[in-house]
């Protein structure tokens, strides 16, 4: 207890109207999580530090009334129950302490700063509404005594006592030092907060970059520097990857770093960081946004979800925005458009810095594309208002490349045939696999580059895009492509029109419901068949992905079997199925099944082995 000497008995109050209101709402349903008292009680004392500390570098008088350390201290009594917050701020006159705590017309700092601006003193690091967050105190204090004096030479102090109920006491009092100290007296079921640990855990999580000390019982807690407030050339390399592995409680360095300021259309100062590591891929679960929003170094939103998209939460860091108007609880922003706005600027820098490393160290994008290109593919996918900046940054492999390096869509399009019109790509699950299978013969017979996609969401990322720089998107499974060029084949003399063309009719009639179509291949050159895909927006890793799931979606567009007129085994169907009608057809079920499996579908493997079985015998 300080050491005062009162000059008067206290006065009772009643509470303004608007304050029992206030009162109710915040002691019982305003704030989320009750530990946030603290934070709004070291925000207001840093305010009234900020505020003698301007007084101070403008007026000499107050910079010579005394030496006092610019600090808040924060005394716990886990006997007593008891949390002591004291700052050595600019504190209040009665008047102001009654205006401040007694009603809500407005608040301290509000006039503070209207003040300012009248007589062209502006200090933006002004911040808070005192008055409104010292409510929420009452959640967890059963009984509140502040004591304060003015840096004004002459004023005397004075203490303010309230339960919280509908009136307070206030009266004059000697002896008080330059600031405000602020006694809660714990409620049974809040005596946590008067444990060190407890009280510690909370200043670490919201109030670590206050640009003042902070101590608890003595012992100062926030140590790291807010960063991000300073110009990127006065930071080190160190202090960087300190801040990185404070906020992500890592133990390495971070992949990539952005560090900017800007001041429109936004005045904000952002600090993020790219981790090494992306533990949502092995199976830990979805992982929380990892970007605070900060409004003059006090923590506003933890993990906020508004100011980066779903599909950038792997990035880590700090947004800080003088311009985000809050509510009364400083737990949400008011303004949505605001929000919006911000999160397009940020959003948008980022994704800028991306392409421009991708350009840089490609070699050490690759790096960041095979941990975080889902990411990437996923915003791709869902987002569209930045689906043009995340396309640039889509990185794959093709059939142009050496095994391992990868390509843009801008590298494939510029070494695009002058004939050509589409930009072509095949999914499957490796490149071996790609490469061994009937879809890129074609392709590689023509000299046409094909890109590589190895994940399932890929195909989905291709039929989201559509096109890229007015060149549509085309998966080589899809039937009716026309390749320039692939008149001429190598190999054997195919059949002629009129047996192909009743070999195909015999074939939709064997393989009955499977198909929808059965056709000559103009693309085929080794291969006997291919399994190709009516609709243009279903691929076979779509189909995959279906049949993974036990999802039942229907022909989706149907199928169309192409066979190549030129092929052995294909001539020899046609003769065997005048000569062995019986044995044709079951040749010709399994030359379908092969077709299956070369295009990754699932094939029911018993009627499969049962069939080739009943081949073998047949030919020894």
């Amino acid at each position: 207890m300080p050491n005062t000497s009162p000059t008067e008995q206290f006065e009772n109050r009643e509470f303004q109207t608007e304050v029992k209101k206030l009162l109710n709402i915040v002691i019982n349903s305003l704030y989320t999580d009750r530990e946030i008292f603290l934070r709004e009680l070291i925000s207001n004392s840093a305010d009234a530090l900020e505020k003698i500390r301007y007084e101070s570098i403008i007026n000499k008088e107050v910079a010579e009334q005394d030496d006092l350390p610019l600090e808040i201290s924060i005394e716990l009594d886990d006997k007593e129950n008891t949390i002591t917050v004291t700052d050595t701020g600019i504190g209040m006159t009665r008047e102001e302490l009654v205006e401040n705590l007694g009603t809500i017309a407005h608040s301290g700092s509000k006039t503070f700063i209207q003040q300012l601006n009248e007589s062209d003193k502006k200090d933006l690091n002004l911040i808070g509404q005192f008055g409104v967050g010292f409510y929420s105190a009452f959640m967890v204090a059963k009984k509140i005594r502040v004591l304060t004096r003015p840096y004004l030479p002459g004023e005397p102090g004075c203490e303010w006592v309230s339960e919280g109920l509908g009136s307070y006491d206030v009266r004059t009092a000697d002896g008080l030092p330059r600031g405000t100290k602020i006694i809660l007296e714990l409620k049974e079921d809040a005596h946590e907060f008067a444990g060190t640990a407890r009280v510690k855990e909370i200043i670490r999580q919201y109030s670590s970059f206050v640009p003042f000390p902070i101590k608890v019982n003595g012992e100062q807690v926030n140590t790291v520097q807010a960063i991000w407030t300073r110009n990127k050339n006065e930071v080190t390399e160190e202090e960087y990857n300190e801040f990185y592995k404070f906020i992500d409680t890592a133990y390495d360095e971070p992949l990539y770093r952005l560090h900017f300021s800007a001041d429109a259309p936004l005045a904000i100062n952002t600090l993020l960081f790219v981790p090494k590591n992306n533990f949502e891929r092995f199976g830990f679960g979805r992982m929380k946004p990892g970007t605070n929003l900060y409004s003059r170094k006090v923590l506003i939103q933890p993990h906020s979800e508004s100011i980066l998209p779903d599909w950038l939460r792997f990035v880590k860091g700090v947004v800080d925005s003088e311009d985000i108007p809050l509510n009364i609880s400083r737990e949400t922003a008011q303004d949505s458009a605001l929000i919006a706005k911000l999160q397009k600027v940020i959003t948008g820098r980022f994704l800028k810095f991306l392409d421009k490393e991708s350009q840089d160290d490609p070699e050490k994008y690759a790096g960041f594309w095979d941990t975080f290109g889902m990411f990437i593919k996923e915003g791709a996918t869902t987002d569209f208002t930045y689906q043009k900046d995340l396309t640039r940054l889509l990185r794959f492999e093709s059939s142009a490349a050496e095994p391992g390096k990868l390509i843009s869509l801008a590298d494939y399009a510029g070494r695009m045939k002058d004939e050509q019109k589409e930009i072509y790509f095949i999914n499957g699950p490796t490149r071996e696999a790609i490469e061994a299978g009937p879809y890129v013969e074609a392709f590689r017979a023509g000299g046409y580059e094909i890109i590589y996609n190895y994940e399932q969401i890929d195909d989905f990322v291709f039929s989201n895009l559509g096109q890229y720089e007015g060149k549509k998107l085309v998966s080589a499974d899809r039937a009716g492509l026309e390749l320039p060029g692939l008149t001429d084949k190598p190999g054997e003399d195919p059949l002629d029109n009129e047996k192909t063309g009743a070999l195909t009719a015999w074939l939709k009639e064997i393989l009955g419901g499977k198909v929808s179509e059965v056709n000559a291949s103009s693309r085929l050159v080794e291969s006997p068949a291919i399994i190709l895909n009516l609709n243009p927006m279903m691929t076979s890793s779509m189909q995959r992905v279906m049949q993974a799931a036990n999802r039942d979606f229907g022909d989706m567009g149907g199928k169309a079997l192409e066979i190549n007129a030129r092929h052995k085994l294909i001539k020899r169907l046609d003769t065997l199925r005048e000569e062995d009608p019986e044995f044709a057809r079951i040749v010709a079920e399994q030359v379908f099944d092969n077709a299956l499996i070369s295009a990754g579908l699932v094939i029911n493997p018993r009627a499969m082995v049962e069939r080739i079985n009943r081949i073998l015998e047949k030919t020894l």
